[in-house]
């Protein structure tokens, strides 16, 4: 193969890899979840007593429905009226935004419209974390927080803010959990430059910790 030939196939194959990542980011759609189940669950004291971190996951994706009763219980609104959540926020500034990395690809979930927003196609969830069972964990919640929602606050009490209420919404992804026979496990060690870049974050944005959840292997 001459330099000409070599150079038409290099041409080729970047088109078609580029030609097969655009298809691949089309074929990743918004995700409409189902109505959340708000009632049934263990009672708040069980689920304490069953409150636990694991680092073990079937790969199993979760059923529709359980993701939709997830991130209602991590973060949807739970009051139609004021828009305010099943977390706190600090001036409820609602400054905190989570993204669901899974094997197909990274969303949004828009708590209001209660959607799964696409972001990315692809599997990024080695960036996740960088303990091996990340790799295989069914989905992981990122936790980033936009200071533009925080510009009332100084600048220097801005993160405390943002990782406390990732903490709180974080809780409420253990305990429900907990309720609904999963495991679960937070981190803050990631590849957090990374992750930002294939999650498309903007100059500014913080991503604080990140959670794996699934079904347990034992």
């Amino acid at each position: 193969m001459n330099r000409h030939e070599q150079k038409t196939t290099i041409f080729i194959v970047t088109l078609l890899l580029t030609l097969t990542a655009g298809l691949a980011a089309q074929e990743l759609a918004e995700i409409q979840l189902p109505k959340p189940r708000i009632d049934g669950g263990v009672p708040l004291m069980q689920a304490l007593a069953r409150r636990s971190t694991s680092r073990d996951f079937k790969a199993d994706p979760l059923p529709a429905q359980t993701m939709s009763d997830l991130l209602w219980a991590a973060w949807g609104v739970n009051r139609q009226e004021s828009k305010k959540r099943t977390a706190p926020s600090a001036m409820n500034w609602q400054e905190i935004d989570l993204y669901i990395v899974m094997e197909k690809g990274i969303y949004l979930y828009d708590a209001a419209a209660h959607i799964m927003k696409p972001v990315a196609a692809g599997d990024f969830r080695a960036l996740a974390g960088r303990q091996e069972f990340v790799k295989t964990a069914p989905l992981t919640l990122v936790f980033v927080a936009d200071p533009a929602r925080m510009s009332k606050a100084p600048a220097d009490k801005q993160e405390i803010f943002a990782w406390t209420d990732s903490a709180f919404i974080s809780q409420n992804v253990y305990l429900f959990c907990a309720s609904a026979g999963l495991a679960t496990g937070v981190r803050a060690s990631l590849d957090a430059p990374a992750l930002a870049k294939a999650m498309k974050l903007q100059t500014g944005q913080i991503i604080t910790m990140a959670q794996s959840i699934g079904f347990p292997k034992k």
